[in-house]
């Protein structure tokens, strides 16, 4: 498997690094493993949905129906 780091993620998605980690440590990132002292997380996962967002929050209400 191959794996992207904190820095290559945050590029590929166009958000901070530290983004990246908060979003790794919440634990909405599939697949991310935490390694010594930085994030690993495998290629090609995609990026999560801000909850934020109208997208996301009409996602939710789909779930919940």
């Amino acid at each position: 498997m191959e794996w992207m780091t904190v820095k290559e993620t945050s590029q590929l998605w166009n958000v901070s690094g530290r983004r990246v980690q908060i979003l790794c440590d919440t634990g909405k990132v599939n697949g991310a493993t935490r390694l010594g002292n930085m994030w690993i997380i495998p290629r090609g996962t995609p990026k999560p949905i801000d909850g934020r967002t109208k997208a996301a929050r009409a996602k939710k209400q789909q779930e919940s129906d």
